[in-house]
């Protein structure tokens, strides 16, 4: 009974190692420099799709809007080290998935989704044509194997080498 301890030792090395990283623009008025909810211009998180999630629940998972014209949909990740209640803080949110190679196979997107900052409380200034540039930076862990997963990555993800 139980699991071989080689195959927790490769359970443990797939892994997903998502960071993003954007800068933000202080809040110009003095009495918000206390507050960390209205101190920064805007805020970037990041969501990554579940493996058994079809795309337009995904979206409605992330989307306010689209939560509104088709129902809200409730989905638990499990398997990051931090999780979002600890990633989202500042704006360097780095965390790990750890999970079954299966499971990071079908995960298959990441998305990088605006939440509030001042740019919404003060339109007159109007920030909120800005762009805001980030950096998103997804990393793969696996056990050593013979199975090249680099050429399909790449071919799917379409980069020029």
């Amino acid at each position: 009974m139980g699991v071989p301890s080689n195959a927790i030792r490769t359970l443990r090395r797939n892994q997903r190692r998502v960071t993003l990283s954007y800068f933000i623009e202080p809040n110009p008025a003095e009495s918000a420099r206390n507050q960390k909810q209205r101190y920064g211009s805007h805020g970037l998180r990041f969501a990554v799709k579940l493996p058994d999630e079809d795309e337009n629940d995904f979206r409605r998972r992330v989307n306010k809007a689209a939560r509104e014209e088709g129902g809200h949909t409730s989905a638990s990740d499990s398997g990051w080290t931090l999780g979002t209640g600890l990633r989202d803080r500042g704006s360097l949110h780095s965390d790990r998935w750890r999970g079954p190679a299966s499971d990071l196979a079908r995960r298959g997107a990441v998305v990088v989704y605006p939440v509030s900052g001042w740019w919404k409380d003060r339109q007159h200034l109007e920030r909120y044509y800005r762009s805001a540039r980030f950096a998103l930076v997804v990393s793969i862990v696996k056990p050593p194997t013979e199975v090249d997963i680099y050429t399909p990555v790449l071919n799917q993800i379409g980069i020029q080498v």
